[in-house]
């Protein structure tokens, strides 16, 4: 399984968020470069970068932190927040990143998304976010009455190859992730899919990996660790040997 340490950015920024809240915010240090650069160094082989204040504001914000990310290291990266015109996708792949996560424009036009899966491929990530099984959108702040695994079905239709799914309610809380409504979805879907929020040790990541292994299609194949990777309780260096 891929693991993922995930870098949020907000004002230039390394932090992380407590179930989406922007009001719950710990930061990590204002050199996203030097930390991107150290999870490729214990190991990492892909970043999964957030602009989050792109995710509130519905347009890239962090163009520096990204530009220094991208600089920094020589492994893939993914990036999401605030990607909703065709002409920021284009730039910002532009710059290097190797995928982009399209979220909330995703949810609100399918001929968006599936203009760019056949023209960009595997390059075009789909992002669901998911409070109490609904999708929700622009950063977290609204959940739609539109069931998670009813649009990742959409998504998949559409041609998109990958889509991260985040729990909403598990994200930044150390608890463990939704390993049900993960299950769920990738059954649900002939797409790959990442697991994203609530890890917050090394049994956590072994479970998943047992969900991955119990799943016909196999298509559980990575998992994003923020807070935990942090804080010092998940060792990305043991997990990448």
């Amino acid at each position: 399984m891929l693991i993922f340490p995930a870098i949020d950015l907000k004002g230039g920024k390394v932090v992380r968020l407590k179930q989406g809240r922007a009001d719950a915010v710990t930061e990590y240090g204002d050199d996203p470069a030097a930390v991107a650069k150290r999870w490729e160094e214990q190991g990492a082989r892909y970043l999964h970068v957030v602009d989050l204040d792109g995710a509130f504001s519905g347009k890239p914000v962090n163009h520096e932190g990204i530009k220094a990310i991208l600089g920094a290291v020589q492994i893939p990266v993914q990036l999401g927040g605030g990607l909703r015109t065709r002409a920021d996708v284009e730039a910002t792949l532009n710059l290097g990143v190797t995928r982009v996560v399209i979220g909330t424009k995703a949810c609100d036009s399918p001929d968006f998304v599936s203009a760019l899966a056949a023209d960009f491929g595997p390059r075009i990530v789909v992002g669901i976010d998911a409070r109490d099984g609904f999708v929700a959108v622009k950063g977290w702040v609204e959940k739609t009455q539109f069931p998670a695994v009813e649009f990742a079905q959409q998504v998949d239709r559409l041609g998109v190859q990958t889509i991260v799914f985040t729990d909403v309610s598990t994200d930044g809380m150390l608890t463990g992730p939704n390993y049900f409504a993960t299950k769920s979805l990738c059954e649900a879907v002939n797409c790959n899919v990442i697991a994203s929020g609530g890890v917050g040790s090394a049994g956590d990541v072994q479970r998943l990996q047992r969900v991955a292994e119990e799943l016909t299609r196999r298509n559980l194949v990575g998992v994003i660790i923020g807070k935990a990777l942090y804080d010092g309780r998940v060792d990305l260096r043991q997990l990448e040997s």
